[in-house]
Order: C-alpha cells, then sequence, then structure tokens
C-alpha cells in the first residue's frame, strides 16, 4: 500500500510523511482484516485499496483547503473519504456519520488504535442535521446517492462560505444538471468541478459554495427527498 501511495501521490503534487504513510497502510490492513467478517469494501487487493479509496480520496486536498477546518463526512460507510483526508491533514477536527451501526462501531474501536481522532456518529443524515445545522466548513461524501438527493442531505451542514465536496465519477455532469435548481434552492452554487485521473477513470469533485443559508424547511425526510428531489 505504502509503495502504491509513494508512486501515486506525486501526481496530485501531494506529500505525506511515513508515520502517514503508515498509518494508512494500518487503517487499510485493519480494513482488510474485519472485510473477511463484515461487507466494507468490494475492494480486496492491497494495491488497490492504496489506488481506489486512499489516492481517491486524497485528491480531494487540492479540491479544497482542509487545514484548521471543521469537516463532516455524511454517509462515510468505512471511514471514505474523511479518515484519509484526517490522516493527511490532522489540523482538521473531523466528524463521520453514518446510519450503519455495525460500520461505525468498527470505526470507533480502529480509529483510536491508529491515534485517529474524529467524532463518529450513528445516524441519518436528515435527522441529525438538528443537532449542527450549518456548523461545518467542509460536507464531503461520496459514493452516496445521486447529487439531486445529496445536496438536500448535505449542503444544510454546511456554513455561509464553507463547501460541499461531492465525489463524483463520468456522470458528474449528468447529475449536476438535474440537480443544479436544487442546490440554488438550498444556499449554493456550483463552484467548479475538479477533475482528477485514478486507474485510468476520470474521477470528478463537484464543488459547491454554501452562498446563503438553506431554509428551514430542508432538508426534508428522507422518504420525500427520494420520492421528489428539488
Amino acid at each position: 500500500m505504502k509503495d502504491t501511495l509513494r508512486r501515486l501521490l506525486p501526481k496530485q503534487n501531494i506529500t505525506l510523511t511515513d508515520g502517514q504513510l503508515d498509518t494508512l497502510a494500518r487503517f487499510g490492513q485493519a480494513l482488510l482484516e474485519k472485510n473477511q467478517v463484515m461487507n466494507l469494501t468490494a475492494i480486496t487487493e492491497p494495491e488497490k485499496v492504496a489506488e481506489l479509496h486512499f489516492y481517491d480520496c486524497l485528491a480531494l486536498l487540492n479540491a479544497a483547503d482542509f487545514r484548521g477546518k471543521r469537516v463532516i463526512d455524511i454517509g462515510c460507510g468505512a471511514g471514505f473519504p474523511g479518515v484519509p483526508l484526517k490522516i493527511a491533514e490532522p489540523s482538521m477536527d473531523l466528524t463521520l456519520l453514518d446510519s450503519l451501526g455495525k460500520r461505525m462501531d468498527w470505526l470507533r474501536e480502529v480509529l483510536p488504535e491508529l491515534q485517529v481522532e474524529a467524532n463518529v456518529v450513528t445516524a441519518r443524515a436528515e435527522e441529525y442535521v438538528v443537532n449542527c445545522r450549518e456548523s461545518f466548513d467542509i460536507a464531503v461524501s461520496r459514493a452516496v446517492a445521486r447529487l439531486n438527493i445529496l445536496a438536500e442531505l448535505c449542503l444544510p451542514y454546511v456554513k455561509v462560505g464553507g463547501v460541499f465536496l461531492a465525489m463524483k465519477g463520468q456522470l458528474a455532469d449528468v447529475e449536476l444538471e438535474e440537480a443544479k435548481k436544487g442546490i440554488a434552492l438550498l444556499g449554493g452554487k456550483v463552484e467548479r468541478v475538479f477533475e482528477y485521473e485514478v486507474s485510468s477513470a476520470v474521477h470528478r469533485a463537484v464543488v459547491i459554495r454554501k452562498e446563503t443559508a438553506t431554509p428551514p424547511k430542508y432538508p426534508r425526510p428522507f422518504a420525500k427527498i427520494k420520492k421528489s428531489p428539488l
């Protein structure tokens, strides 16, 4: 894993210490070990974990400045992209949010062993927001839902002036077109689409700036969000 990252990270002008590479590799190893008894990832080769999980997530360091920021990873699953970002930028204050209790229990167990600090929360995104509405500098999300649904789950967490980074693949343009109206309604504006290559495929991070406060009625209950996206 470390050799793969040493080879790939210069492509994004990202430099990590040996200690940070060690921590990432230990997290990857713990992920693969736990994956034998719990479904955490479909990627099981160490080199592929390094490339398709770690390198993919770390590319976000070029999409926004995470230094000293309050960050929430919504629908984090096994900890992506939040955990690799926290390892690479320890100054950020990270909250990991997901509704799947077993995965979050595992993160609560493994992160202290790696000396990675994070607030690990088991809750639904549309419900937990009442505790911390518009209090994060950055919200990130990877492989959770289409953008017209995801924006309503994530933008209410972001303070005015902050950013929401939605990690997307080839269909980013299509999703962006169908989500534009909703993004504006939620107080956001698409700033740019950050593109980078992972394993010969183009990946995209949609960078949405929070320009005005999200109206209090959003987010709606998830059934309504899914049935009629903004």
